[in-house]
């Protein structure tokens, strides 16, 4: 009996380290049962790293207690200033001064949720606010749902 848990065993660590050499992202956690000694439990953990930020590099801060808007839906659809077609599901902001094309952080300063958005698109043309970003990119940071303005912090990334 002893045997044969000691190979069930040795084919559970082998199934999932040949599941984690698939999945990088992976990792596999065994663990026994504590009230039935003979069982395996076998759990798939994500990691909790953004690949997309390990790829991208570092960001830098530009600006802190800045005040993000979002874009209304009136200008869905629309050309950006350079040139593209503005849609409130992407991940896209407007700034007066950096490229388009930058890839920027921005972070809600009250509740610490962050999403990199790419610059498209000239604004805002209020002087009170530094950043306009897209819908879903506003909403994704937003401490509550009917939030139309919010502080943040904006780092850009270095390449």
């Amino acid at each position: 009996m002893k045997k044969l848990i000691t190979l069930f065993f040795l084919l559970a660590i082998g199934l999932v380290s040949s599941q984690s050499s698939i999945s990088d992202r992976q990792k596999a956690i065994i663990q026994k049962d504590s009230l039935k000694k003979a069982k395996v439990a076998v759990e798939q953990q994500d990691d909790k790293l953004d690949s997309l930020i390990t790829s991208l590099g570092k960001f830098k801060i530009y600006k802190k207690e800045a005040h993000a808007s979002y874009y209304a839906d009136k200008f869905n659809g629309k050309r950006t200033t350079s040139g593209t077609r503005f849609d409130n599901n992407k991940y896209t902001a407007a700034h007066k001064k950096l490229p388009f094309g930058t890839k920027v952080k921005v972070t809600n300063e009250a509740n610490g949720k962050s999403v990199i958005v790419e610059i498209t698109d000239r604004g805002p043309f209020v002087r009170s606010r530094e950043i306009d970003l897209s819908k879903r990119a506003f909403k994704d940071i937003a401490s509550r749902k009917d939030d139309g303005g919010m502080k943040v912090t904006i780092a850009v990334l270095n390449n």
